[in-house]
């Protein structure tokens, strides 16, 4: 029994959204590049992830590169172009958000997406906890129409923000949905649930798993310095998803 509450997963591939699936999630939030905070996936991966989701619903993060979320006109046009591209892949719900450089939301183009999009709905995503003001900014975003937004609370993670996500709850009432995401593990949801009132909650429940490959030239990298190990994939875990979903609903 999942009391009333709704468990998103934040993964990046149709295998994690199989797992996602078997462990009992709700909705997954698909991405790639989850190093850079996910970005938007591919084409081909959102209609593989559409053929293994039945039950759970599909979200799909459009968000065209990493660092702020001040976008120029070309990236606009991209993330237009992408919200199509998803729901023509078969998405059930589209993450977004724009912010203007001052820290507020780019209602305007925030809005155009939205229209974009609908009928599906949208979850602004994290971009709100680089907003200056986060009350002003709920006001902006539950007037442009989306369902819901993905926060920390402005803070690292959701324990540290759990003040600031008590309050964007009470004050949101019926109006839109206030997730936490970020920091939530198996250990701290039940608390997270208590000290926020929340009935939403984000987060990944990954596992380590060992590559395939039998031969491995380990002089060679492909990214940056600061990197995943080349020979290991993190997958969702159904078990880690399970129990997220039992500590939050004991």
């Amino acid at each position: 029994m999942k009391n009333g509450l709704t468990f998103e997963i934040c993964l990046d591939s149709a295998e994690s959204c199989a797992k996602a699936q078997e462990g009992g999630a709700d909705r997954v939030e698909l991405c790639s590049a989850l190093m850079e905070g996910g970005l938007t996936p591919s084409f081909g991966m959102i209609k593989e992830a559409r053929k293994v989701l039945t039950s759970t619903k599909l979200f799909v993060i459009i968000r065209p590169r990493g660092g702020d979320f001040c976008y120029s006109d070309s990236e606009f046009q991209a993330m237009a172009h992408d919200v199509s591209m998803a729901k023509e892949a078969g998405a059930d719900g589209i993450v977004t958000g724009i912010l203007n450089p001052d820290g507020t939301v780019d209602a305007e183009r925030t809005s155009q997406l939205v229209k974009l999009a609908r009928p599906l709905p949208v979850t602004f995503h994290r971009a709100f906890d680089m907003t200056s003001d986060p009350f002003d900014a709920m006001e902006t975003i539950i007037f442009i129409g989306c369902e819901r937004i993905l926060t920390s609370g402005q803070e690292s993670a959701c324990l540290e923000g759990a003040d600031l996500l008590a309050e964007l709850v009470r004050r949101a009432g019926d109006r839109i949905i206030i997730m936490p995401g970020g920091g939530v593990r198996e250990r701290n949801i039940k608390k997270i649930r208590n000290l926020t009132g929340a009935v939403e909650f984000h987060f990944s429940a990954f596992e380590a798993i060992e590559s395939r490959m039998t031969y491995r030239n380990t002089r060679v990298f492909m990214g940056g310095t600061l990197r995943p190990p080349e020979y290991s994939q993190n997958l969702t875990s159904p078990s880690r998803v399970a129990m997220y979903i039992e500590k939050a609903t004991v």
